[in-house]
C-alpha cells in the first residue's frame, strides 16, 4: 500500500530494473541517477556495505533537490561471505556464474529513504537465498548471451523467468533479488506523516 501524501518521490539509479518496480508498485516517481562511486570497505559486512552505498546515493541526490523524497539502493551478491557486484567483463560474468552454479546463495539490498527538508530518513537492509540450478558450461554460455550480464551483481537476472532461467528457488524477497526490495520500501515510507 502506498503512503499517502508522498512529496516528489526521486530514484537515485538508473537501474531499468528498479524504474519497473516502482512502477509496477503504482509509485509515481522521477529518476535522477546519483554521481557516486560506490565503496567496498573491507570493515563492513556485506548488508552494511549496501547499506552504506544506498545512504551515498540518497543524499548526493537529496543534496540537490532537499524537497523530494529520494531512494538509494545498492544490491550485492554474497557467497561464502564474498561480495560478488557487477562483473568487469564477459569473463568475469561466466567466473561467477560458474562459481555459483547449483549452489545456494545471498543477495543483500540496502535501501535508504530520505527528505532532506521534510526531516525524514528510513533504512532497511533485506536479504534472500536464492539457489541456482546446475548448469553445464554451454547453457552458462546461452544464458549469459541472453540476459547480457554485465550490469547485474552477480551476473545474473532473477526478474528472468523463462524456462531457461538459472534461479531454482528464492526464499526470501523476490523483488529484493530483482533489485528493489518493494516490501521493505512500502514499509520504510509508511512512516511518512505530513
Amino acid at each position: 500500500m502506498i503512503a499517502k501524501n508522498l512529496p516528489r518521490l526521486l530514484l537515485a539509479s538508473s537501474s531499468p530494473r528498479r524504474r519497473q518496480l516502482l512502477a509496477e508498485h503504482g509509485y509515481s516517481f522521477t529518476v535522477e541517477p546519483a554521481q557516486v562511486e560506490e565503496v567496498a570497505p573491507p570493515y563492513l559486512t556485506v548488508g552494511e556495505m549496501t547499506l552504506f552505498n544506498a545512504k551515498l546515493k540518497a543524499l548526493d541526490v537529496a543534496r540537490r533537490h532537499p524537497g523530494a523524497l529520494v531512494i538509494g539502493v545498492d544490491t550485492l551478491v554474497a557467497f561464502e561471505g564474498e561480495a560478488l557486484g557487477k562483473p568487469r567483463d564477459l569473463a568475469d560474468a561466466f567466473a561467477m556464474l560458474a562459481r555459483l552454479n547449483g549452489r545456494v546463495h545471498e543477495v543483500y539490498s540496502g535501501v535508504w529513504a530520505v527528505s532532506l527538508a521534510g526531516g525524514f530518513s528510513r533504512s532497511a537492509i533485506e536479504v534472500s537465498r536464492v539457489k541456482f540450478r546446475a548448469l553445464d558450461e554451454p547453457e552458462i554460455r546461452r544464458y549469459m548471451a541472453r540476459i547480457e550480464p554485465l550490469d547485474k551483481a552477480g551476473a545474473y537476472a532473477a526478474q528472468d523467468e523463462s524456462p531457461e532461467s538459472i534461479v531454482e528457488w528464492i526464499d526470501g524477497s523476490r523483488t529484493n533479488v530483482v533489485g528493489l526490495p518493494m516490501e521493505a520500501l512500502e514499509a520504510m515510507l509508511c512512516g511518512w506523516e505530513r
